[in-house]
């Protein structure tokens, strides 16, 4: 796997606990043999890295990238306040210095998998199963992107990957556990997207995104047969409340407004907020804003991006009611009675938590967030 860790740094400094070398872009060219703990300095000049100890002056300049990889085929490199396995690539390009990881693919998913599932409790091992053949599945079918020099953002854009200093024994075991294993569709991998609540019910692809569905993608219940409960209703946002002012509502629509064709000058008030659309799975399919400067229609996750939270979050999810209190400014008080936290697309890895702790297997977790999926291997 390629990794994007930085982009359009000026400068990045590495270190390392044991041996570690730096090679030529074709990594077998030996540039600097650095002594473990010692700190290395890469800048850019043009196209090309230079790179010293942090003490010492600059080294002849190289082409770039250069290849930064420990001696240790189980040790790291430290960047950025953490280490990776693997080795790291840092590039020049016309934005600055660009970092990479390059890293075998188990090494890649004991990083990604405790950041994204969120339990390190042995019980749990189903659901973490779960979730790794979920971001193995998620990582195939986002391989060898020959547009760019990676495959994938080490964030929420991607799979959240925080490399060695995040690993946890269950999530190494159930990497180990699941190795090589993916989800499969109709013989091929099929992309696995989660969630982190449901909020009781999954929903389709169309519910969420601008997106054809999918046939393994389908609205899926989380109730327990037999009783009111979900599997999913221990976790803190299977239920929730955001309540947003009115001169807070007004900055929030004012900014997606900016965004749109004629809605240069953000609004001046907001008059009323309504649910017009509701899709097949109970979610919101389109919430429309009535303001001053006219009619605004958001669907799907541009809802969530929109009624941000002040710390700049998503809003939990679309699964929500809406309750409006108005005054003679407008909208005094938007009230959002909702449930779940995510797009709700997939898996819901709180209810893999409560399948798990009800004793089903990670493949009984996967077979029913993705019907009519097989767990197969790859090579």
């Amino acid at each position: 796997m390629r990794i994007l860790l930085g982009s359009r740094l000026p400068s990045v400094h590495l270190t390392a606990d044991g041996g570690w070398r730096m090679y030529g872009a074709d990594g077998a060219t030996l540039l600097a043999v650095p002594e473990p703990r010692e700190r290395w300095l890469l800048e850019q000049d043009g196209r090309r890295v230079s790179a010293r100890r942090e003490d010492a002056s600059a080294v002849p300049l190289r082409e770039s990238p250069i290849v930064v990889r420990p001696l240790d085929p189980n040790g790291t490199i430290a960047f950025n306040g953490r280490h990776w396995r693997g080795e790291l690539l840092v590039s020049a390009t016309d934005d600055g210095l660009l970092v990479v990881n390059r890293v075998r693919m188990d090494d890649y998913l004991r990083g990604v998998v405790p950041l994204e599932i969120g339990t390190s409790a042995g019980g749990d091992a189903a659901a973490v199963e779960a979730q790794a053949v979920t971001a193995r599945s998620y990582a195939v079918t986002r391989l060898d992107d020959s547009r760019r020099s990676y495959d994938m953002v080490a964030t929420t854009q991607d799979q959240v990957y925080g490399g060695a200093d995040v690993e946890t024994a269950v999530g190494n075991r159930s990497v180990e556990a699941t190795h090589g294993l993916v989800l499969l569709y109709d013989g091929k991998v099929a992309d696995a997207p989660y969630h982190a609540n449901c909020g009781g019910y999954t929903a389709a692809p169309q519910d969420s995104w601008r997106a054809a569905q999918e046939p393994y993608l389908q609205r899926v219940s989380d109730q327990i047969p037999g009783t009111s409960r979900f599997y999913c209703d221990q976790a803190p946002r299977f239920r929730w409340t955001r309540v947003i002012a009115g001169d807070e509502l007004r900055a929030l629509v004012g900014r997606y407004v900016q965004k749109l064709p004629g809605g240069a000058g953000g609004v001046g008030s907001v008059t009323n907020v309504s649910v017009t659309a509701v899709t097949p799975g109970g979610r919101v399919g389109t919430l429309t804003v009535d303001t001053d400067r006219g009619r605004w229609t958001m669907r799907g996750n541009e809802i969530r991006s929109a009624l941000r939270t002040p710390g700049g979050e998503l809003l939990y999810s679309t699964y929500f009611s809406v309750d409006v209190a108005s005054g003679r400014r407008g909208v005094e008080t938007l009230t959002l009675r909702g449930g779940g936290n995510g797009h709700g697309v997939g898996m819901c890895q709180s209810g893999a938590i409560g399948r798990a702790r009800a004793g089903q297997d990670f493949r009984t977790i996967l077979r029913t967030y993705y019907p009519g999926t097989t767990v197969g291997t790859i090579q």
